[in-house]
């Protein structure tokens, strides 16, 4: 079933509204895709219980522990964090998105809450987030504390304000991650970007750090770490955790210049095509699919 023949189960509350036609039919059962043992699934749950309870304290004295120590504490805990589930990660490009005191906007395709851990892993970012995963158990209160901005995607009379939050952010050194998209996608098609971010890069004359996310199993592109459709949080992390052979690629592209004169509008479609182009680039990274159910 390609994403034409499905129905859009997800309702918008406004014309804007992100809406992504991905869902359960994206995460095919059985199509084969090797799987690890029980002892194996409950090992590594076990060590991700153990990093949330050790987050706990450490988000606690986070803010005292300063840019570079602080820094260096949040990068390795995500590592820590993809490593427990089994998951290899390959940095390609770029090292960082940003020098030290360097503003930025770093704007990426969006799969799954992996995505999260995996800019975590690279570098400490200040995320955008909607409103929703501020109520989310425990996540909620990391996010808030990581000093997560957050979005009222129902209201769009509240993003003039989110706006100028973020550049605000990025005007005072800080690296801001967004997914343009609005929402996940389970990565054979993307969505459009949203330009509003790209308006705050640009208030704050900082530059917009393209970055493409690729999942691969053996090689080939996978879906099954993608967060859409009916599934729960629980749910995908289960998914995950049962996974044998999954790499995580961040390809770190080619800063673009908010200051190069480019709209706002402008500045998301070079953003988008940066990273579409990356995402699928080069045979030895797997081929992309055809528009259809992928493994899980």
């Amino acid at each position: 079933m390609s994403h034409g023949d499905v129905v859009v189960r997800r309702c918008a509350t406004h014309p804007w509204m992100p809406v992504s036609p991905c869902g359960d039919h994206c995460l095919a059962p059985d199509a084969g895709e090797a799987r690890v043992g029980v002892p194996r699934r409950a090992f590594r749950l076990t060590v991700v219980a153990a990093l949330m309870l050790v987050a706990v304290p450490t988000a606690v004295v986070y803010p005292l522990l300063g840019n570079r120590l602080g820094g260096r504490v949040s990068k390795l805990w995500f590592r820590s964090l993809l490593k427990a589930f089994g998951v290899r990660l390959v940095l390609r490009g770029d090292r960082r998105f940003a020098v030290s005191g360097q503003g930025a906007l770093v704007v990426t395709n969006h799969c799954s809450w992996l995505d999260i851990v995996a800019l975590g892993a690279v570098q400490p970012v200040r995320m955008l987030a909607k409103t929703d995963v501020r109520k989310w158990p425990l996540v909620g209160w990391f996010a808030a504390v990581a000093g997560t901005v957050f979005v009222d995607r129902e209201r769009l009379s509240t993003l003039p304000v989110t706006v100028t939050e973020l550049a605000t952010v990025m005007r005072d050194g800080g690296v801001v991650g967004v997914f343009p998209e609005g929402t996940t996608w389970c990565g054979v098609e993307s969505g459009r970007y949203r330009s509003a971010p790209f308006q705050a890069a640009r208030d704050a004359d900082a530059v917009v750090r393209p970055v493409a996310l690729r999942y691969l199993v053996a090689g080939r592109f996978s879906a099954a770490p993608a967060f859409v459709g009916d599934s729960t949080l629980w749910d995908s992390v289960r998914r995950v955790s049962r996974m044998r052979g999954l790499t995580l690629e961040i390809e770190v592209l080619p800063e673009l210049s908010a200051r190069s004169g480019a709209n706002r509008r402008d500045l998301a479609a070079l953003a988008e095509t940066a990273v579409a182009t990356a995402t699928w680039r080069g045979s030895d990274r797997g081929d992309r699919p055809e528009q259809s159910p992928v493994a899980a």
